[in-house]
């Protein structure tokens, strides 16, 4: 490889972001340079990895190429060297900062770089103000506050200049110290009108963030602390560097009782302290992470997932045992520190923030969470009698109470009237049909806590005292019920027999009553084994007697209805949903008055009816009902495009499944960033998208987790950051890698490659356009393949690399002849044959071939036109016209140009790009009178391009 060819290696490579790709790629360059005799180009590598090293997370390696650097400018002084001599005296500030890190290097080395760099500023007549500035670091660090206060005068009273930190990073510093000393509101103040100006410094607004999130807190600015949380932490977390800044965030969090974002936090950072970029950052983030999982696991059992690193494997790991861990970590660094320094200065300040704790007004910070969820569930408190309970009533007449509760959903009587039975007669002995009733009453007390298995051993005692007496009857209504809820929890043989006998016996022996709750009960158990067909016939056959109670009239109603939506069958649906709706308003219970609407809700068209159905359910959900109502309602907004509103709906369906404890907050979480990108609110997007990949990770659910990164991608595209974005679609493309997933790993590989393209990383867009091809053709996918080839070869020109283009395109063109050679050809296949010619011709046209260029594009702009694609038809007659010039035809290019011109948008770029060959083919032909007016009407100068 040429010293050219390194030297624009070098130049590619400064347009990298900083990270482990970019490191790669210089430190592959500095081994090529090192084999060569090119010493500039060895020099100008090792100042670029110095900064790769600092901001990339590698600080340590930075000591190797600065002091080679610094050696090689003293030892033997070229003309080169002095177009780096600015940039040397930088990279001091950088090692002063690094060496405090390393607990390793003595103190008196870091004061020896100091005074050296003190001297090469006063000796090139700079200011001493940075100077001043990192010895106020150093006797901070140490905890030296005298020392420490007179440096930082010395630095505020010095003056600026071209090696003073940027206006953001000089103030985030003050900002820092006055926060230390207690003096927030001025630094607040110090900070209003840094963060109005524009900042386009490597490390801000997120440090000067940051740095401002204590201050904001303890002057009251609550709600600009949390912007400030939000902004600088979406901007931080993907930059190993910025280690140390992710603990002040994981503090924040637990200083205003957000433990659960905090512990989100250390789990999506925890395995960066296996690579921290330096000990102080390890340490720091260690104490910050240990004292937010302390609280964590004091609110109960929390674990958390830890990548596999070295010989420890992946797995989960308890949020007590990992702090302990983490404190150790954290104390034996600052010990180190402190050795080094001869001070206590930083184990103090370790414990300090070992200890932080919440202080002060909860902060929510979570943008899916509208409310701090309760440190532990709440025993659900015990039902107060709502009925009367007769003081001289014998233990038959209770029962027949209790049961005349039950039967009507007043859960508050039958609790009391059970208790006064069990008070009166509990502790004697009853008749055997009485205790027989009582046992069969036990099933209804339970609770979903108590879960199934409780209540189908409930019943069959019921079932077997029954036997005993024997009361068939009873017997037959005990089995129906056990049948039923054996089928719900998967003995549906048993089940569905017990229940089956059940309504065959009791359609014959019992009343009407007794018959239409056997035949419910036959629907509910055909519902649970999903034979709805059968269950529609039980149902129609309880429906025609259950008349004569109101209350089973509106359960049987309410089951139909579930069973026609999942015969799919609306209108029907419909209908029944508005009769249960309309027998659950009647018998006024809550519960089923929400099942039934919400089913109404489910079964109409009209949006703003499924919405205003969605309301009423609110109205007379009980607590525990709510969860279900607030999702429907938020996808019914969602889907009527008040996605405002929806967000609400999502971020309090998440609170509600948190203080729950249920399941599928994950899934809700996915739906609220959706959301939150719909309405246009992209960085809650983001935060919430993140929090959901970590939830569907751990849950197993890899295809939504996969599903939920796509939509996080996007966001990043919205919110500009293309890294985050091209990690995460790099990461589903290895995710995707399987036959079965073959062209959604190609899409996404081929999105990734338009970020790139778009983003003029056009070598790295032609890999990216190239892997999408291949997995295209494995999938079988010939259209999409051509599609895929074409973008590479694009992408290969405009990348410099003609002859691999060229290449290129010969693939592109035996795609193209396989698909365009079939009798019958698709739009779409004559879409993209024809912009496969175009690029064809662009690629030729810069390997000097612009006549074959032209040959291409024959007859392309009307196989367009055929299919009404008109604006890539005059595209390609525009690119016919740039050719002809280039061939020196002008005479051929002017009646083509006129006519493209006069069919384009006047003011339009390719109006524009048009009008400017045809005033070049005019000057060509010797007619500038003519150029000059095209050029005016159309608004070009002579030097447009």
């Amino acid at each position: 490889m040429s010293d050219d060819e390194l030297w624009r290696m070098l130049h590619e490579s400064s347009g990298m972001p900083y990270g482990a790709g970019r490191t790669a790629a210089l430190e592959q360059l500095l081994r090529r340079a090192d084999s060569g005799d090119d010493r500039h180009l060895a020099f100008a590598v090792r100042m670029q990895a110095t900064t790769a090293y600092v901001y990339g997370g590698e600080p340590a390696k930075s000591f190797v190429t600065f002091s080679w650097c610094l050696a090689e400018f003293d030892r033997d002084p070229q003309p080169y060297h002095e177009r780096y001599a600015h940039q040397l005296l930088w990279h001091f500030k950088y090692m002063v900062n690094a060496m405090l890190k390393f607990p390793e290097l003595p103190l008196d080395r870091t004061y020896a770089v100091l005074d050296d760099m003190q001297r090469r500023y006063a000796n090139a007549g700079h200011s001493l103000q940075a100077v001043h500035k990192h010895r106020y670091l150093v006797a901070d660090h140490v905890g030296d506050a005298e020392a420490a206060e007179r440096w930082y005068q010395e630095w505020l009273t010095a003056p600026r200049d071209e090696l003073s930190d940027c206006a953001g990073c000089d103030p985030t510093t003050q900002v820092a110290h006055l926060a230390h000393v207690g003096r927030h509101d001025e630094a607040v103040a110090l900070a209003e009108p840094v963060l109005a100006g524009r900042l386009t410094c490597t490390e801000q607004p997120q440090a000067i963030l940051t740095a401002l999130l204590v201050p904001y807190l303890r002057s009251g600015r609550g709600d600009a602390a949390r912007d400030a949380h939000r902004e600088a932490y979406r901007r931080l977390r993907g930059n190993l560097s910025d280690l140390w800044d992710i603990g002040d965030h994981v503090e924040f969090c637990t200083l205003t009782g957000n433990e659960a974002r905090a512990v989100e936090i250390v789990e999506r950072h925890l395995d960066w302290l296996d690579r921290a970029p330096t000990p102080a950052a390890a340490m720091h983030f260690a104490a910050t992470a240990a004292a937010a999982l302390r609280r964590a696991a004091g609110a109960g059992d929390v674990t958390l997932h830890r990548r596999a690193a070295g010989e420890r494997p992946a797995g989960e790991v308890s949020a007590a045992a990992l702090a302990a861990e983490l404190t150790d970590t954290a104390t034996a660094l600052a010990a180190r520190f402190d050795a080094r320094n001869g001070t206590t200065h930083q184990s103090e300040w370790i414990a300090r923030r070992l200890a932080a704790g919440p202080d002060g007004e909860h902060l929510p910070l979570s943008a899916s969470l509208r409310r701090r969820p309760a440190r532990r569930p709440e025993p659900p408190a015990a039902p107060a009698p709502a009925a009367t309970v007769p003081a001289g009533a014998t233990a038959d007449e209770l029962l027949d109470l209790a049961d005349e509760r039950w039967r009507t959903h007043d859960r508050a009587g039958f609790a009391a009237a059970l208790a006064a039975y069990d008070e009166r007669f509990g502790a004697s002995g009853q008749p055997p049909r009485t205790a027989a009733r009582r046992l069969e009453l036990r099933a209804g007390e339970l609770t979903d806590a108590d879960g199934p298995q409780a209540a189908q051993e409930a019943n069959r005692a019921a079932l077997a005292a029954y036997r005993e007496l024997p009361d068939p009857v009873r017997e037959q209504v005990v089995a129906g019920r056990l049948g039923a809820l054996l089928c719900l929890t998967g003995d549906g043989e048993e089940g569905l027999a017990l229940a089956r006998d059940a309504a065959d016996f009791l359609a014959g022996q019992g009343d009407a009553r007794e018959r239409a709750a056997a035949y419910d009960r036959l629907a509910l158990a055909l519902a649970h084994l999903q034979r709805w067909e059968e269950a529609l016939a039980a149902a129609d056959l309880a429906a025609a007697e259950a008349d004569v109670d109101p209350w089973l009239a509106a359960r049987v109603a309410l089951h139909r209805a579930h069973v026609l939506e999942e015969l799919e069958r609306p209108e029907e649906f419909r209908a029944a949903a508005e009769l249960a709706r309309r027998l659950t308003r009647e018998v006024g219970v809550g519960e089923l008055v929400t099942a039934a609407t919400l089913a109404y809700a489910r079964a109409t068209d009209d949006p703003a009816e499924r919405i205003a159905a969605c309301d009423e359910a609110l109205e007379t959900a009980p607590a525990q009902a709510r969860l279900p109502v607030r999702v429907f309602r938020a996808r019914a907004l969602l889907s009527a495009d008040r996605v405002a509103e929806a967000v609400e709906d999502f971020a309090e369906a998440v609170t509600l499944c948190v203080e729950q404890g249920a399941d599928g907050d994950a899934f809700l979480r996915w739906e609220l960033a959706n959301a939150y990108r719909a309405a246009g609110r992209p960085a809650e997007a983001a935060e919430v998208a993140e929090e959901a990949v970590l939830g569907l990770d751990r849950l197993g659910a890899q295809a939504e987790a996969d599903r939920c990164r796509h939509l996080l991608a996007g966001i990043y595209v919205d919110l500009g950051e293309l890294e985050p974005a091209l990690a995460l679609l790099d990461q589903l493309a290895r995710n995707l890698d399987g036959p079965d997933n073959l062209p959604h790993r190609a899409q996404v590989l081929e999105e990734a490659g338009g970020l790139l393209y778009d983003a003029d990383r056009d070598a790295l867009a032609a890999q990216r356009f190239a892997e999408a091809a291949t997995a295209y053709r494995l999938a079988g996918a010939p259209v999409d393949e051509l599609r895929a080839r074409r973008r590479e070869a694009d992408a290969l020109n405009w990348s410099g690399d003609v002859p691999a283009a060229v290449r290129a395109v010969e693939v592109v063109d035996g795609l193209a002849v396989a698909l365009t050679g079939r009798p019958e050809v698709p739009p779409v296949v004559t879409y993209e044959a024809a912009l496969a010619a175009e690029v064809g011709a662009r690629v030729l046209a810069a390997d000097d071939r612009p006549d074959e260029g032209l040959d291409r594009l024959a007859g392309v702009p009307a196989r367009l036109r055929s299919i009404e694609a008109f604006g890539e038809a005059a595209r390609v007659e525009l690119l016919g016209g740039e050719l002809l010039v280039r061939a020196g035809r002008p005479g051929e290019a002017e009646p083509l140009l006129r006519n493209v011109l006069g069919g384009l948008p006047p003011g339009s770029r390719p109006a524009s790009q048009a009008a400017w060959l045809l005033a070049r083919v005019l000057d060509e032909l010797g007619r500038p009178d003519e150029a000059a007016a095209v050029r005016a009407e159309h608004g070009l100068g002579d030097d447009d391009d």
